[in-house]
């Protein structure tokens, strides 16, 4: 466990470092990386990929508090957008945390797969749509924030990578898109984990020391270096070429995505 540990408490560091610097959450890393020493551990296969989408949750949703009021402070994060998102991002989020105990790992490892060759590509050629529209009233907020949610629980992240092009089709400010991402991330990574939890509350043969799908260990310690170096690569953000970093981020998301897919 002590050997196990260490990782964890390197992968902190890391996601925290990446989170802070590319302004990406930190599941994209997290969740391949939980997938590797979650085998090693010798965890039920069954079980690894609700585990690791469980437990990244978890940490975003512990980390991303310091990252809505870094934004708040700046007076960037547009908190009408957020309390017309959010019933839409709970209930998907729940509901996505509970449709993805229902489907196949091989299924969900597929997605996941997916989902990074799309991160991966929009991060490479910096994808911005063009705005066409303002945001759309309650209903149709609340369509896109259970779109979101859904899409988030089944991939482990905060979704910024979803919400942020959302907000820019529809005329929202990069700066302010970004900020009101991080905030909208908060109630997706909790409800996230809560629906993680719950559902795997009563599974048998989950590893000891889990909390349904959230294996305890990897979350108090990922989370509790990650906050250390998020602010950190924050900081750092200002003085290097981001542009040329996110590339560079984008290749290891594809090298990611392929070594899960060969894994598969």
């Amino acid at each position: 466990m002590s050997l196990y540990l260490g990782y964890y408490l390197l992968m902190g560091l890391v996601s925290g470092f990446i989170a802070g610097l590319l302004g990406v959450g930190g599941g994209l890393v997290l969740v391949p990386i939980l997938l590797w020493l979650f085998v090693l551990q010798g965890f039920d296969s069954q079980h690894i990929i609700l585990m690791a989408l469980g437990t990244s949750l978890a940490v975003i949703s512990f980390t991303a508090i310091a990252s809505v009021r870094a934004h708040h402070a700046h007076g960037a994060v547009n908190w009408d957008t957020v309390r017309r998102i959010s019933p839409g991002i709970v209930f998907g989020t729940l509901f996505g945390a509970w449709l993805a105990s229902q489907l196949s790992a091989v299924f969900l490892h597929y997605f996941f797969v997916a989902f990074l060759f799309y991160a991966a590509t929009q991060m490479l050629l910096n994808f911005k749509p063009n705005a066409h529209r303002e945001l759309p009233q309650n209903a149709g907020m609340s369509i896109a924030g259970s779109i979101i949610g859904i899409v988030s629980s089944w991939v482990g992240i905060g979704g910024g990578t979803l919400s942020v092009p959302f907000m820019l089709w529809c005329n929202v400010k990069l700066h302010s898109a970004i900020a009101t991402s991080a905030a909208i991330g908060f109630p997706i990574a909790v409800a996230g984990a809560l629906g993680y939890l719950i559902t795997g509350w009563r599974i048998d043969h989950l590893p000891v020391y889990s909390a349904g799908y959230i294996y305890l260990p990897a979350f108090i310690a990922i989370a509790s270096t990650s906050i250390l170096t998020a602010p950190l690569g924050a900081k750092l953000a200002h003085r290097l070429p981001v542009a040329v970093l996110k590339r560079i981020f984008a290749v290891l998301l594809y090298a990611l995505a392929i070594n899960m897919l060969t894994h598969l």
